[in-house]
């Protein structure tokens, strides 16, 4: 049985029943659909950027970031999918995507609407960048997005089909000091998780210092309530592997994290304790410029983790 038919597999039906949202989810689920609609098409020919999530040669999983003129992303049937470009040379997925197919998880993510959806499934090289069939598409609600207007795009030669980004590449085993504080003021990062079924790619938001920095090597972040679906969570369940994507919206740096996840459990709620093997930071990865955050309304007040 194809593990998305239901259309959760059991690592996201495990957390439902321990959360006890099993009927939500299996209410919300209906809204998954394998087909890119009109309105879904029309709203991915709008958008700028496009965050997507793989694996690497090696196995490990990253978020990486994509951007273009509008229209550089396109839904040229109801499954299939086409980016233009690609991610830079230095990013961690450039090899893995150059070779394909391979599995991915997308996510359209528009902070001046603050709409977003997302777009799972098999990507392979094109002569235009990147074609994506797709097998799971789906939007989310606005809670925890950040509003943003975008105020400039740098001029040519910073963007994803400049060698300049690759030279730009920092990377390690750890965070830095600055990296750490990089972390801490974020209000918004990007999640890349998988199974050997398919790799989804999400959001999460929150007042700066929701994400927690414990350590050069340790992250924490308390797992808000959403859509009740937990593919994320689901997908940790059965494979640790996650990557993480942190942006500064003023400048378009870019800081990648892979490593591994795993959610603890409390009377206090869930908390997402992520472990940190490879770290890639980019300067002026990406030519958009925003502005200052709208934080969303949604937003909790931040709270130390449970120990």
């Amino acid at each position: 049985m194809d593990p998305y038919q239901e259309p959760y597999h059991h690592g996201s039906l495990a957390v439902q029943r321990r959360v006890g949202v099993s009927d939500q989810a299996a209410h919300v689920g209906r809204s998954i659909g394998d087909g890119i609609k009109p309105v879904a098409a029309a709203f991915l020919a709008l958008q700028p950027m496009l965050v997507l999530g793989a694996a690497d040669a090696r196995g490990r999983m990253w978020a990486s970031l994509l951007t273009g003129p509008p229209g550089f992303v396109r839904a040229t049937g109801a499954h299939s999918l086409s980016v233009a470009g690609g991610v830079h040379q230095g990013d961690p997925l450039a090899g893995a995507l150059a070779a394909g197919p391979l599995p991915v998880g997308t996510i359209a993510l528009d902070p001046r609407t603050r709409r977003r959806m997302r777009l799972d499934g098999t990507a392979r090289p094109s002569a235009r960048g990147l074609a994506i069939e797709a097998e799971r598409v789906f939007a989310n609600c606005p809670k925890y997005l950040q509003k943003r207007e975008l105020y400039a795009v740098a001029p040519d030669g910073v963007g994803p089909d400049a060698a300049g980004p690759a030279d730009r590449a920092r990377r390690g085993g750890q965070l830095t000091p600055d990296q750490e504080k990089f972390v801490r003021s974020a209000d918004t990062f990007f999640i890349a998780t998988g199974t050997p079924e398919g790799v989804d790619a999400s959001h999460r938001g929150g007042n700066p210092g929701f994400v927690q920095v414990t350590s050069s090597t340790t992250l924490s972040w308390q797992d808000y309530p959403g859509n009740a679906m937990f593919l994320t969570l689901g997908n940790l369940e059965r494979d640790p592997r996650a990557g993480l994507l942190f942006l500064d919206w003023s400048t378009g740096t870019t800081l990648q994290l892979a490593g591994t996840a795993h959610t603890d459990y409390s009377d206090a709620g869930r908390t997402i304790r992520f472990t940190v093997e490879q770290v890639v930071e980019t300067e002026a990865a990406s030519p958009l410029r925003w502005s200052a955050p709208e934080y969303s309304p949604a937003n909790p007040p931040v709270q130390d983790p449970p120990v």
